[in-house]
């Protein structure tokens, strides 16, 4: 267990790029909130559109799928599918004591091609460009669990 210390520097920088995370799943429902009150569109469940505070003119056109809304909402399922994976295998990877310079490039490589994956989805760029910064979120994540199973079968 001496791995998983903040004395660890691979360790260190596996929760940099971990709270980075965090802060993006969370801060993407976030945004998702934030537009679907802005546009006072984009619900997705009947029992929304009971009168309330924050919803004091309920009407059926809210529940119609909304770009705006829908666009943040897809971001979000995206990031979900993919950074729980990054959570796990980057753990690993910290456990069987990759170099540091290996596991920064890594942890921060997965971290960059997912904000830039999301920047290219915000502003509404090609699949291809999007499908670029997800190979290399994927391609770091795959590695660290190849290195972890090789590391401990080898």
């Amino acid at each position: 267990m001496d791995q998983i210390s903040l004395e660890n520097p691979v360790f260190v920088a596996y929760a940099i790029a971990s709270a980075l995370m965090v802060l993006k799943v969370m801060g993407q429902g976030g945004m998702t909130v934030y537009r679907m009150i802005k546009s006072n569109a984009g619900l997705v469940s009947p029992e929304d559109l009971r009168q309330t505070p924050l919803n004091r003119n309920p009407s059926p056109e809210q529940l119609e799928t909304n770009d705006y809304v829908d666009r943040s909402r897809r971001m979000h399922r995206n990031d979900l599918e993919n950074i729980p994976a990054f959570w796990i295998a980057g753990l690993l990877f910290v456990m069987v004591a990759p170099p540091l310079w290996l596991a920064q490039v890594t942890l921060y490589g997965f971290v960059l091609a997912r904000v830039a994956h999301s920047l290219a989805y915000a502003t509404k760029q090609t699949h291809d460009m999007r499908a670029m910064f997800y190979t290399v979120g994927a391609v770091s994540v795959v590695f660290m669990a190849v290195y972890v199973l090789a590391a401990l079968v080898f």
